[in-house]
């Protein structure tokens, strides 16, 4: 089973490949939905990899495939300039998700 980087970050993307990750780099969310397609019908491919910043372009179309889809596992990494997320963010999408307040 594969891994496969969809990154908006150069730096990102040498790192990954230097570990032996294949993956593409793309600014666009017409070309970051492009990417996911291909990713997500190429069987090989177990986990996408995906940097925060591509998880904001396309936020809703992740969390659909996270909901309805066991396979690939998609996991969100920040970049080199850092995390975007607030520091209690596990907590509040857990709430989210509970619907509480």
């Amino acid at each position: 089973m594969k891994s496969f980087l969809i990154s908006d970050n150069r730096d990102t993307f040498v790192a990954m490949r230097l570990a032996g990750i294949e993956g593409v780099i793309v600014h666009e969310r017409e070309e970051i939905l492009i990417e996911l397609e291909k990713a997500m019908k190429n069987k090989e491919i177990g986990i996408i990899i995906i940097t925060e910043l591509i998880l904001e372009k396309v936020h809703d179309e992740i969390m659909d495939i996270k909901l309805k889809k066991k396979h690939p596992l998609i996991v969100e990494i920040p970049d080199r300039h850092g995390q975007r997320r607030d520091k209690d963010y596990i907590t509040k999408y857990i709430n989210d998700s509970l619907g509480l307040k």
